[in-house]
């Protein structure tokens, strides 16, 4: 049977724009960030805070150990690790959907050294630390989420926090919705303060990476960034990816951050995640360990460390409920150049 022209052409007309409309909505849907985030912290019984989220940002030791950093903070260049772990391939990971604004202007740091406050602070689950306890620590400081809701930031400095490192982002898509305030507030009180990162597994490092410099501003006397790393088992996420894989997706993030920031990233982990993927591994970035019941020595023993979280059950004017406690690996002295320099190029034993 043969048709007429003019039914054909409709016919055509028709299959054409439909394949367009197809095509369309599946570049969009392409381009939508991943819906996974991942929860890195138990949540809350009580309510949290709201805050408007926006896409991008505007912005004393015994005498017997001495500090193993030093050294003045490198001006931003590409970044060629000095030790990789032995027959680790090169990454070749690439951002996949975000990309990164230009860097803004960096604000001038304060010239005056901050008071420093002795440590105030309780614990609902006090530890004996012996002779290396963390008290006999000349600066102690906190780190904090959305979790501890609003924060007395002013009080809080009073109590003992100097410092404090604050929970910026979370895999490719995630703004912690209290970092803008607390970034601000903490400032404000006079603490120094740091972001960091939670690092999510089902996401590539360079994604992950710009999504943390779009929401975390280049800043003067601001502490090094932070790429935290565990195995969470509140995560989205369930990947525990090889211990090579691990180390390449790290050095892909920590060289973009250090590019972009101009201080080596700082790498916090927990006792579990350490000795699956850490022992040994980068032996030229300062670490951050998480050691509640023992002194760091004894958990991660030969491993440098530039702070240790030896608290989760801390308790402060300033804050309801309970709080992470942190201490720096230094004397007051040591603190203040440390922080004057603005990145460590190693940390100590």
């Amino acid at each position: 049977m043969r048709f007429s022209a003019v039914p054909v052409l409709l016919l055509a007309g028709l299959v054409l724009s439909g394949c367009g409309f197809s095509s369309n909505r599946e570049r969009v849907a392409a381009q939508q960030p991943s819906r996974e985030t991942t929860s890195s912290v138990a949540q809350s019984l009580k309510p949290m805070p709201v805050a408007n989220v926006g896409a991008a940002a505007s912005q004393a030791a015994p005498p017997q150990e001495m500090l193993a950093w030093a050294g003045s903070v490198p001006e931003p260049q590409a970044f060629v690790p000095v030790a990789r772990t032995a027959g680790m391939p090169v990454p070749s990971e690439r951002p996949i959907a975000l990309l990164t604004p230009e860097n803004p202007a960096i604000e001038e740091a304060p010239s005056t050294r901050g008071q420093i406050y002795s440590h105030r602070f309780r614990d609902a689950k006090p530890i004996n630390f012996g002779s290396r306890s963390p008290r006999k620590l000349a600066v102690h400081g906190v780190d904090v989420s959305r979790w501890q809701g609003e924060i007395n930031w002013a009080k809080l400095r009073t109590q003992g926090a100097n410092f404090a490192y604050i929970k910026a982002t979370d895999g490719g898509d995630h703004l912690d919705p209290m970092f803008k305030k607390n970034w601000r507030r903490a400032k404000e009180a006079g603490l120094k303060r740091g972001a960091y990162h939670f690092f999510y597994w089902c996401r590539t490092a360079g994604e992950q990476a710009d999504w943390f410099m779009r929401n975390v501003p280049r800043e003067a006397g601001a502490l090094p960034p932070v790429i935290d790393v565990e195995w969470n088992g509140e995560s989205s996420c369930k990947r525990r990816p090889s211990r090579e894989r691990v180390l390449e997706k790290m050095q892909v993030f920590m060289d973009k951050l250090e590019r972009h920031y101009g201080q080596r990233p700082i790498i916090y982990t927990a006792p579990d995640f350490y000795r699956d993927n850490l022992k040994g591994a980068f032996p030229n970035h300062p670490f951050w360990l998480r050691s509640v019941a023992a002194h760091p020595s004894k958990v991660y023993p030969g491993r440098k460390w530039l702070f240790w979280q030896y608290s989760g059950s801390g308790l402060s004017h300033g804050v309801d409920g309970r709080i992470d406690l942190n201490v720096f690996h230094g004397s007051e002295n040591e603190w203040h150049r440390w922080a004057a320099a603005g990145a460590s190029l190693a940390s100590r034993d």
